[in-house]
């Protein structure tokens, strides 16, 4: 009879969801995860409050078009920006998980983060460790375990309205999003029912449906047969020394070991947050999370054996090849991340910290002649994308004698992501003029920080007979 096709490891056989309870590990792995941990959620959490440059440090004004990060303030125009950043993000996505599998997944994505690091150490204060959770399971409900499980819900809804109220922060300054609350949900309906929907999100998500969304929902978990090669390092286990598996006891009559390393404890396995056996190989599911190595690793140290039984090993290495650490797939990922982040850097450098064009007035002629004067009108527009408020100053010179130029307004004070039109008049005698077209220098110089910017502007003029 043949052996049955292999599952999920977070469904049962007969299809319904096998509710998976990792049991807690030590080690030096599990440590460094926690502490990347508290740096994400830190940054997240404090990320919308803490005042950078006159502004929330991050703060995406989506319905007002403009958006400050790290004390930089963008606007609409910059969103190309986005697209690079966003790129970068991409391909050094690619380089990694070519490189290293998904390590993201296990250590930085938002999902793994909050799970592991807010709700999982909840639900372990309230109702214990994995043991007393499985065994109660199949026990009757006491009045205790009623007020835990009451308790642990209450808890998730109060992180979740936390997490939510802190994402409404992220695309309203937390000025407003503290009146937003204190005028109550019938002034602000929009804003609460995202709220309230985002809550609700995380309570399913967190609550029930978790680890499923790793290995069911999330598309970046489905491109691991395609970004992987048999060159990537990811979780493996050392079949050739951990076979074949048994206690630890066992020995033959020449007093080598009858048995591999490997005890078949299954602490690898009870550890694992999406319900693996890493000893069958490289799944999808797994997420790099270096759990099972944490677990394997107290083990052998009981045992007075080496460590390392699961590690880190390419499909290579374990076929008892050398890994090729330069490879084609990692030069391309690389090179076009390189390409992306160098772009993003120069246009971050060479960005100004306001905008100024020019136009012509609409509804207007290119020129006007008027007796010996041909006469141009522009309106220049500048837009001001610096943090704070800001004074620019306007210059028009042309390089031909008996030119007469009126700016508008040669200097201006603007708020910040607010622009202004200046009109400019030029003057020029016929006189002055010649087969060759005029070019004008507009210089807009931002008094506050020194930047400036020199535009050329072309004067129009019918052709000229001397």
């Amino acid at each position: 009879m043949s052996s049955p096709a292999p599952i999920l490891s977070s469904m049962k056989v007969d299809g319904s969801r096998n509710y998976i309870i990792p049991a807690d590990v030590h080690g030096r792995w599990i440590r460094l995860r926690r502490l990347g941990f508290v740096a994400l959620i830190g940054f997240y959490v404090l990320a919308p409050f803490i005042p950078m440059g006159g502004h929330p440090m991050v703060q995406l004004d989506v319905a007002g078009r403009r958006f400050f990060l790290f004390g930089q303030t963008f606007n609409a125009q910059d969103f190309w920006m986005v697209l690079l950043l966003l790129l970068t993000f991409a391909f050094g996505l690619l380089l990694v998980t070519a490189w290293r599998g998904r390590v993201w997944c296990g250590w930085g994505c938002p999902q793994t983060v909050f799970l592991e690091g807010v709700y999982r150490p909840i639900e372990r204060f309230f109702e214990g460790p994995r043991e007393k959770r499985l065994r109660q399971a199949n026990e009757p409900w006491t009045g205790e375990r009623v007020l835990r499980r009451v308790a642990k819900l209450t808890a998730f809804l109060l992180v979740s309205m936390v997490i939510a109220h802190t994402a409404t922060a992220i695309f309203v300054s937390p000025r407003e999003l503290w009146l937003m609350i204190a005028e109550g949900p019938g002034t602000h309906l929009e804003a609460f029912s995202l709220t309230t929907g985002f809550t609700a999100i995380l309570m399913f998500n967190f609550t029930w449906f978790r680890e499923q969304f790793c290995v069911v929902l999330c598309p970046y978990g489905r491109l691991q047969s395609v970004l992987h090669d048999r060159d990537s390092v990811t979780v493996a286990y050392a079949e050739k020394r951990g076979e074949p598996r048994g206690k630890a006891h066992k020995t033959l009559e020449t007093g080598a070991p009858k048995v591999g390393d490997c005890v078949d404890c299954r602490k690898c396995v009870n550890v694992c947050p999406t319900g693996i056996d890493i000893r069958n190989g490289l799944q999808m599911e797994c997420l790099a999370c270096n759990q099972c190595i944490d677990a394997c690793d107290e083990v052998m140290v009981k045992l007075n054996r080496p460590t390392g039984l699961v590690g880190f090993a390419s499909q290579t290495e374990l076929s008892g090849g050398a890994r090729r650490v330069v490879r084609p797939r990692l030069m391309v990922y690389g090179a076009l991340m390189l390409l992306s982040a160098g772009t993003l850097g120069v246009s971050l450098v060479n960005r100004t910290p306001f905008e100024a064009n020019v136009f012509r007035q609409h509804g207007t002629n290119p020129f006007v002649v008027d007796g010996e004067v041909v006469r141009n009108a522009f309106e220049v527009h500048v837009t001001n994308k610096n943090p704070a408020e800001a004074r620019f100053s306007l210059a028009l010179t042309a390089p031909v004698s008996g030119a007469e130029i009126s700016v508008g307004t040669p200097t201006i004070e603007l708020k910040s992501l607010t622009d202004a039109h200046v009109p400019v008049m030029v003057s020029i005698p016929t006189s002055s003029l010649s087969m060759t077209p005029v070019e004008l220098t507009l210089t807009v110089k931002d008094e506050t920080n020194g930047s400036q910017r020199v535009i050329p502007v072309r004067f129009m003029a019918p052709p000229m007979h001397h």
